[in-house]
């Protein structure tokens, strides 16, 4: 397991939320990014430096501080859609390989290279800009449908990681919820949401969702 590239956003106009711009567009970076704990939400920080938020009220703080999107799942998308996708193309800050990055469990800790560890926190949910970015007419209900979202994670050790970083698993919280699991919670099947009690790694809005489920 390791991590393919590191990502980092070029900023670009946002005509699809008619924001002023956005950091979907992740592109590899050559050697050594520092990996930081970033502010709240809403202020637009993000885990790597050199990056950042830009719709705050959505992204960027400590529960979505890193995203992380698998290679395989990037490889099964160019042949589904016809098209070569690069490394960040979906608007990952890691492109992992060998890593089951939507099997894993909310509160998983990996460690990625000899200092950086990162804590599983929840899947990303698709939005507008990033079917205005792949240029792809229903590609949120697509994208919603092949439950695999890739994972946010936490900054729980600060440092520096960069490509080629072997990555690996530290710590599996005993439960079964799964990023996947999540995902498919909180957008096609609610019936689920009342197993996302038992991950209390999750971000408080997502536990509130839950217990409204149940009460």
């Amino acid at each position: 397991m390791k991590l393919l590239s590191v990502n980092v956003g070029h900023p670009r106009p946002n005509p699809w939320k008619g924001l002023r711009a956005t950091g979907i567009d992740k592109r590899p970076v050559d050697g050594p990014v520092a990996v930081r704990v970033p502010g709240p939400k809403g202020a637009g920080e993000v885990g790597l430096a050199g990056d950042r938020a830009y719709d705050v009220k959505h992204h960027g703080g400590v529960d979505q501080a890193v995203y992380a999107y698998a290679r395989e799942d990037l490889d099964g998308w160019e042949s589904e859609l016809g098209r070569p996708l690069a490394n960040g193309v979906f608007g990952e800050n890691l492109t992992t390989l060998g890593v089951d990055v939507n099997g894993a469990l909310v509160g998983e800790r990996w460690r990625l290279g000899p200092e950086v560890v990162l804590e599983v926190s929840c899947p990303r949910i698709p939005c507008g800009t990033f079917q205005g970015w792949l240029e792809r007419d229903g590609w949120i209900k697509r994208f919603t449908r092949a439950a695999l979202p890739g994972a946010y994670l936490r900054v729980v050790t600060p440092g520096v990681i960069e490509s080629g970083a072997p990555v690996e698993i530290l710590d599996r919280p005993d439960h079964d919820v799964s990023v996947a699991l999540v995902f498919r919670a909180v957008t096609l099947e609610p019936e689920l949401l009342p197993r996302l009690l038992a991950a209390r790694a999750l971000p408080d809005e997502v536990l509130e969702t839950a217990r409204g489920r149940t009460a």
